[in-house]
């Protein structure tokens, strides 16, 4: 237990290191832009090569990628009816704000650390349905409960494509499905860059670290997040007790329905011209809460 909290802190010191150089002046609220293109379309893409080559897929394991979608969904449609006698730009904000994790810069830098390659792999296939919902199906179903406009399945297509992590989810797949090997290089470029994963994601989590919005709302986000978490609850006691899985797998998907809010969301509700100042509470709050709640799930269940 000693070791996963040593471990467990020396995430939570390079967060803390993050958000110590943006106060000091060392880092600027703009250079998160770049920190998160270097770490999901770099450091997280080589992660997922590198992991991947190293394992056997087995076809049933990609269920796991409509548990991801699944959970994305439950959260969209709870969000909907937490605002159903409210405005519909109450509703939009819940729907999106309730929706996604954030797997690829905060979980998987755990499972690497904590739960080895079939973590990851856990991770990583569970992502790919969690996808589908941050990287635009969720802020498309939120722009029309604003507007009342059309779902936009083009919109989520387009969003996907432009995606790396998501085309290197889908590449490895396929390559690890129809038994075609990775060439060594790649894997041994791939590597070294995936090295440095964890580092970057919790150093940018660290610089985009945030808590905005009026305190008057703070009713708002007690109730936002009692419901994600408490869901989340739900599904935990059901991934762990219920599910046909080894151990591992099951241990993986117990964190990943405690992942933070998906990164994401604040930049999507602003373009919804929804309350950034709120959204990005609500992510930085989660961030604290799911620490917590993974370092304490990781050292009772390993």
């Amino acid at each position: 237990m000693l070791d996963i909290l040593v471990r467990a802190g020396s995430f939570v010191a390079v967060i803390i290191l993050g958000y110590a150089l943006k106060r000091i002046g060392f880092f600027q609220e703009s250079d998160f832009t770049l920190l998160s293109k270097i770490t999901i379309r770099i450091t997280l893409s080589a992660a997922i090569v590198c992991n991947f080559a190293s394992l056997e897929i087995d076809v049933s394991l990609l269920t796991l990628a409509l548990l991801g979608l699944g959970g994305g969904l439950a959260y969209m449609a709870l969000g909907y009816l937490t605002g159903l006698k409210k405005s519909r730009e109450y509703r939009a904000f819940a729907v999106l704000n309730l929706s996604g994790y954030n797997i690829g810069c905060f979980t998987l830098p755990f499972a690497q650390s904590f739960l080895g390659p079939v973590g990851v792999i856990t991770c990583s296939l569970f992502d790919v349905g969690n996808a589908v919902i941050c990287l635009g199906g969720a802020f498309s179903v939120a722009s029309m409960v604003k507007d009342g406009g059309r779902f936009s399945v083009k919109r989520i297509v387009s969003s996907l494509a432009r995606s790396v992590p998501f085309v290197c989810y889908l590449i490895m797949v396929i390559l690890n499905l129809t038994k075609i090997p990775v060439p060594g290089a790649v894997v041994s470029c791939a590597r070294m860059i995936a090295d440095a994963n964890a580092f970057m994601a919790m150093l940018m989590i660290g610089v985009g670290f945030k808590l905005g919005g009026d305190r008057s709302q703070l009713g708002r986000i007690v109730k936002l997040l009692s419901i994600r978490y408490a869901l989340a609850a739900v599904l935990a006691l059901t991934f762990y007790h219920l599910l046909p899985f080894d151990l591992a797998i099951r241990q993986a998907l117990v964190i990943l329905v405690f992942s933070p809010i998906g990164s994401a969301v604040p930049g999507f509700t602003g373009e919804m011209k929804g309350d950034v100042g709120l959204s990005s509470a609500l992510n930085s709050i989660s961030i604290v809460i799911s620490i917590v709640i993974i370092v304490t799930l990781l050292s009772v269940m390993l």
